[in-house]
């Protein structure tokens, strides 16, 4: 019998605040990911993202933390930015993999991580991977399309996951 590893529950506030002074110190911080927003990309409670202090310009595709401003702290990619013709700054939408709502504007005080890298099931793959590539380009372009897309991958994956194969 596997053992069980002890679990700690922790104010998500008072953990987000040690996330970014280490971010801060210009430290990359490992993240489980949780929640169902960025699939099929990244899956809940198997996945893990690797952040950073965002350090160079936010580009439309790119995965990033930011802070509502309710409070709650979001990981989904940028779909596009625009300025704000009253006040010539930029903004930010946000929308989940596993998504079509967009949201926003986000503004760059409320972005504070971006994502470099990811572990799917085991595996790191970085900004160069093919699957990194078809979520930031691909999927990022056909929004509207996502919920039969994604009901069409579950129906076919339970589907080949339920029926024996025939030799």
């Amino acid at each position: 019998m596997q053992e069980q590893i002890p679990v700690r529950k922790v104010d998500t506030g008072e953990y987000m605040k040690i996330i970014r002074s280490l971010l801060e110190e210009g430290k990359e911080v490992p993240l489980v990911v949780t929640g169902n927003s960025m699939l099929p990309f990244l899956v809940d409670g198997r996945d893990q993202v690797l952040i950073k202090e965002v350090n160079r310009p936010l580009r439309k595709g790119d995965i990033a933390f930011f802070q509502r401003k309710n409070g709650q702290y979001i990981m989904h990619r940028i779909r596009y930015i625009r300025q704000n013709p009253k006040t010539g700054r930029k903004e930010y939408w946000f929308v989940g993999d596993g998504q079509v709502y967009t949201e926003g504007p986000i503004e760059q005080e409320q972005i504070f991580g971006l994502i470099i890298e990811a572990q799917r099931k085991g595996k790191r793959i970085g900004e160069k991977n093919i699957r990194w590539l078809f979520f930031r380009h691909i999927w990022l372009r056909i929004v509207p399309f996502r919920p039969l897309i994604l009901r069409l991958y579950t129906f076919f994956y339970i589907d080949l996951l339920e029926k024996p194969t025939v030799r």
